[in-house]
C-alpha cells in the first residue's frame, strides 16, 4: 500500500437542503482534520454524532463523523467522512475549513485513482465506479455493480493466467529447438491455445453487450427518398420530431433523437435520402448521411415495401462496413398482402403503427438488452483490448501450426499485455489521466 503524501477533500454527495451531504477526506491528515472539526477523538469504523465547528469554534452543523484507517478503506489511505445536512452552502464551508486545516481540493476521480494506485481496485473496477454513477437505468446500474464487484476483472485475470501458462510452455520449447514440437507437448499446447481463444471469444461477446448497456446503440435511419424514414423516427419517438411531406428530399440535415426501449438507450439519427442530387443543400445532407453511417453501430435501412428489392440493391454499396443492418419494409398498409421477409428484415407501417412492437423488441436485443443476469459494464477500450488480444492469439496459433515457436511466444506476450491493459496491470500509466479525468469530483 502507498499512503499519499497529501490529504484531499471533496463533497462526495450533495442531495439538497432537505437531505444529507457528505464531505470526504483521504490521506495522512484526514483523521486529524476530522477530529479538529468535530472537537473530539473519533473511534474507527463507528458512526458518531458530532458538532462541526469553524475556526472560531462556532457550530457549522451537527451530523455524523466516520473514520476508516489505512489500509481498510476505499482508497487504502486514512479516510474520514463528515455527514451533514445537504445545503450546498454548508458543505462548501466544511470543505473550506478542511482546506484551512491542510487538505487540498481533490481533482476529478482522485479518490478512485488513489484506490487504484493503492491496489484496492484494478482499472476496470475503478471505471465501473463512474459507470455506476452515470447509469441511466437499472440494467446498466446492475452491470456496473458487477464490474465493480470484480466479475469482469476475474474473467480477464483467469484468461491472462491461461495465456501465461501457454507462454511458459512455448518459451520452454524454444530451448529445445532441435526437437519436434509434438515431442515437447505440442498437441497439448495447441489444445490449450484453442481453449483460450474460445474463452476470449465469449468474453468479447459479453464485453460488447456490456459496452452497449453503458454507451447505448448508435443507429442511423437510412434509405432512398420518400421511404418513410422521418415518419418512422416520429413513430418511434412518439412525437413530431421530423418534418414529413410527400416531397422527396425534405430531410436535408441530421436529426438526432435519444430513445429508451425497456431501459436500453438508443441514439437514432434521421438522415437525408440517399440519391444523386444537383441541389447543393441536399447534396451536403447526403454527404453528412454517409459520414454518419461510418460511425454507426446499426443501420435501419428503410425501404418502400411496394418495391423493396430495388431499394436493397441501391443501398447495398452504401451499407458496406456497417456492423449491423436491419431492413425495414415500410408502408405495408399500402399492400394487399404481407411481404415475404428474410431474417434480417421486418415489415412495418409508420403511419398505422403495424410492426412497431416487433421493431422495439429487435432494437432492444440489438442494443444489448437481455433478461439474462451476468452482464457486466465495459468500455470501448476494453473491447478494443480484447480484439487485439484475440488477433495475437490467432497469430500465435498460426505460428505454432508452422512450428515457429519463437514467433508464437512473442505473439503470446503481446496477447498477455493487451489483456493486462484492461485491469491496468500492464502499462497503465498512459491511461490514468484520461480515465480518471472523466469522473466527478469526490469519487
Amino acid at each position: 500500500m502507498t499512503q499519499g503524501t497529501d490529504t484531499i477533500v471533496a463533497i462526495a454527495t450533495a442531495s439538497g437542503a432537505g437531505g444529507v451531504g457528505i464531505v470526504r477526506l483521504s490521506g495522512p491528515r484526514a483523521r486529524g482534520i476530522a477530529e479538529t472539526i468535530s472537537g473530539r477523538a473519533l473511534a474507527l469504523r463507528t458512526a458518531q454524532h458530532v458538532r462541526m465547528r469553524d475556526a472560531s469554534g462556532a457550530t457549522l452543523d451537527d451530523g455524523i463523523a466516520l473514520l476508516f484507517a489505512a489500509p481498510a478503506s476505499f482508497t487504502g489511505e486514512d479516510v474520514a467522512e463528515l455527514q451533514a445536512h445537504g445545503s450546498p452552502v454548508l458543505l462548501r464551508e466544511l470543505v473550506a475549513r478542511c482546506v484551512e486545516l491542510g487538505a487540498r481540493q481533490a481533482g476529478p476521480g482522485e479518490f478512485s485513482q488513489r484506490a487504484f494506485l493503492n491496489g484496492k481496485l484494478d482499472l476496470s473496477q475503478a471505471e465501473a465506479v463512474a459507470d455506476l454513477i452515470a447509469a441511466g437505468d437499472i440494467r446498466a446500474a446492475r452491470a456496473a455493480r458487477r464490474s465493480l464487484d470484480g466479475e469482469f476483472s476475474r474473467r480477464v485475470q483467469a484468461l491472462m493466467q491461461a495465456v501465461l501458462s501457454i507462454r511458459v510452455h512455448a518459451e520452454a520449447a524454444i530451448d529445445f529447438a532441435d526437437e519436434s514440437l509434438d515431442t515437447l507437448g505440442g498437441e497439448v499446447l495447441r489444445a490449450n491455445l484453442d481453449a483460450a481463444l474460445s474463452t476470449l471469444t465469449q468474453l468479447q461477446r459479453d464485453a460488447r453487450r456490456g459496452q452497449k448497456l453503458r454507451d447505448g446503440l448508435h443507429a442511423v435511419l437510412v434509405g432512398p427518398p420518400n421511404a418513410g424514414k422521418s415518419s418512422l423516427l416520429n413513430a418511434l419517438a412518439g412525437s413530431e420530431r421530423a418534418i414529413v411531406t410527400e416531397i422527396a428530399g425534405t430531410t436535408r440535415d441530421l436529426l438526432q433523437e435519444t430513445l429508451r426501449i425497456d431501459g436500453v438507450e438508443l441514439t437514432l439519427v434521421d438522415t437525408a435520402g440517399l440519391r444523386e442530387s444537383t441541389d447543393a443543400i441536399e447534396a451536403e445532407g447526403i454527404r453528412r448521411a454517409r459520414s454518419e453511417l461510418v460511425r454507426a453501430d446499426l443501420a435501419l435501412a428503410v425501404l418502400d415495401a411496394r418495391d423493396p428489392d430495388a431499394g436493397r440493391s441501391a443501398l447495398a454499396a452504401e451499407l458496406e462496413g456497417v456492423p449491423q443492418v436491419l431492413w425495414l419494409y415500410n408502408k405495408i398498409d399500402l399492400l394487399e398482402a404481407a411481404p415475404s421477409l428474410a431474417t434480417d428484415a421486418l415489415a412495418v407501417s409508420a403511419r398505422t403503427g403495424a410492426g412497431l412492437a416487433q421493431l422495439h423488441q429487435r432494437l432492444f436485443a440489438l442494443a444489448g438488452g437481455s433478461t439474462e443476469e451476468g452482464a457486466f459494464s465495459a468500455r470501448a477500450r476494453h473491447v478494443q483490448a480484447l480484439a487485439r488480444a484475440h488477433g495475437w492469439l490467432r497469430q500465435a496459433g498460426e505460428e505454432l501450426a508452422n512450428e515457429q515457436v519463437e514467433l508464437a511466444a512473442e505473439a503470446l506476450v503481446q496477447a498477455h499485455e493487451a489483456l493486462g491493459e484492461i485491469g491496468g496491470r500492464v502499462d497503465a500509466n498512459s491511461l490514468l489521466g484520461h480515465i480518471f479525468a472523466t469522473f466527478c469530483i469526490g469519487k
